[in-house]
């Protein structure tokens, strides 16, 4: 039975971040119900920590240098692979939607290109700004509500949670489900937040006191790591009473995507769609949240950004309850989308299905997992000139995670059973050498089979 799909991302949402995996700080209790009722990967990785490659990533099923799409604020989206979305639609015959953002190209001062993506219906929204005048979905719907979003831009705290850009998401999302129709669908609800600025409804943000949140993972050798390392695109510094501030503004953007993802839940009971359908909880990447001294993202690859929340649920198709420790990445979504969909998944595809976790068929199911950074803030475009351009590349099994920047010769190896804050680079450690030269070696074997030779062709001579 080909299932209907209700994929959210959120964006810019870390792993650590829902209450029933572990953080008693926070308030999620319909991602946790998510959870009970599903399978929650815990290393769950996507393979760049910026928003654009991250989602040309997972939209594919390839590895971002193999589709072209390495960079925020590119021009245009190279097209080098078909999105799921289309390949289910033409395979399979999925009527597909999506609320929120899709950010495959530059998003500032253009409408996204829709191009043949597979989408019927397509209610654009970068974020909840209104500076897109060819074309704002949310911005036009404010208006049409007797508001308009400049105005509620004056003071976002006094945003009514019922005009924010996450609830319509989940709006449109309910009104796509909703649908009399024949065939399965997709839809994909893609809320800005709990991305930066870091402003929540007021009275979400009152539910969190700052000063009761814990402390970031904070070290005095924090300042002289960044400074052997360089500069990070698009990071910021902060100090610890300001990074708990925005901790406590971070966690209630998040309770306000758990009460929608709560609506979207009772209209798939009550449209009795929740059996047939599954339901997907990630995120693009993550935050740094004051962790190292730091806030925003950028060229690192901590745990806090570039490891996500990952839940699947299918009520008696999915395991229930099961917590996974499976090392997994983002790119592996689109072909269990294909498997369940009945589609051959292309044989450029570089993602490999879950299902057989997911079943409880297998335990593992990747030895290790890959992330990318190649001038993904993109340098070149206006604004940005004062950027590094950086290039890097990781890659981490259950134990260790080497980084490699390429433009640099000092990189970070961390043993995260003895390190899991990720404060000891031991890059240059004796101890390491040869654990550094065997994944220096496993990360160059792994450049390589990433790489997108094309269509295989048999020639006759």
């Amino acid at each position: 039975m080909r299932p209907n799909i209700l994929w959210i991302c959120t964006d810019q949402q870390r792993y650590d971040t829902i209450r029933a995996l572990g953080n008693e700080h926070i308030r999620t209790p319909n991602i946790d119900r998510l959870v009970g009722e599903g399978t929650a990967f815990t290393h769950a990785f996507c393979q760049s920590p910026i928003c654009t490659p991250s989602r040309a990533s997972f939209l594919t099923g390839m590895y971002p240098s193999s589709v072209h799409g390495c960079t925020n604020g590119n021009a245009h989206w190279a097209g080098a692979a078909p999105l799921v979305t289309k390949l289910l639609a033409d395979g399979a015959s999925y009527d597909c939607g999506l609320a929120g953002k899709l950010h495959l190209a530059g998003a500032h001062g253009r409408i996204e290109p829709r191009g043949d993506d597979g989408y019927r219906v397509f209610h654009w929204s970068h974020d909840s700004r209104d500076q897109w005048p060819e074309g704002h979905a949310y911005a036009d719907w404010v208006r049409a509500q007797g508001r308009t979003l400049a105005e509620l831009r004056e003071d976002p705290a006094q945003m009514p949670p019922e005009l924010h850009q996450t609830t319509w998401c989940a709006d449109k999302a309910i009104e796509f489900m909703r649908e009399e129709r024949t065939t399965p669908w997709l839809m994909s609800v893609n809320m800005f937040d709990p991305h930066s600025p870091f402003d929540p409804p007021q009275t979400y943000l009152d539910r969190y006191d700052p000063a009761a949140l814990p402390d970031p993972l904070w070290s005095e050798k924090d300042p002289q790591a960044h400074a052997q390392l360089g500069p990070v695109d698009g990071a910021a510094s902060i100090d610890l009473d300001k990074a708990k501030e925005v901790m406590a503004a971070y966690y209630a953007m998040i309770e306000l995507i758990d009460d929608n993802v709560g609506r979207m839940l009772q209209a798939l009971e009550e449209s009795g769609q929740r059996e047939n359908t599954l339901v997907i909880f990630t995120s693009d990447h993550g935050e740094l949240l004051g962790d190292h001294q730091l806030v925003g993202k950028g060229c690192r690859f901590y745990e806090c950004l570039v490891r996500v929340p990952l839940i699947c649920s299918w009520p008696g198709r999915v395991q229930e309850g099961r917590v996974c420790d499976a090392l997994v990445e983002l790119m592996d979504i689109a072909p269990t989308l294909l498997e369940l969909a009945e589609v051959p998944a292309p044989k450029r595809m570089q993602g490999r299905s879950l299902w057989p976790l997911l079943t409880g068929q297998s335990q593992t199911h990747r030895g290790y997992v890959r992330s990318e950074y190649y001038r993904a803030l993109n340098p070149d475009a206006p604004g940005r000139e004062h950027l590094q351009g950086t290039y890097g590349t990781m890659i981490r099994d259950q134990r260790y995670k080497l980084v490699c920047y390429h433009d640099r010769a000092q990189g970070e190896l961390f043993d995260l059973e003895e390190d899991p804050g990720e404060f000891d680079n031991r890059w240059d450690d004796p101890a390491y050498a040869e654990v550094r030269f065997a994944l220096l070696k496993q990360n160059f074997d792994a450049l390589a089979q990433a790489v997108d030779i094309g269509p295989k062709q048999v020639t006759q001579f």
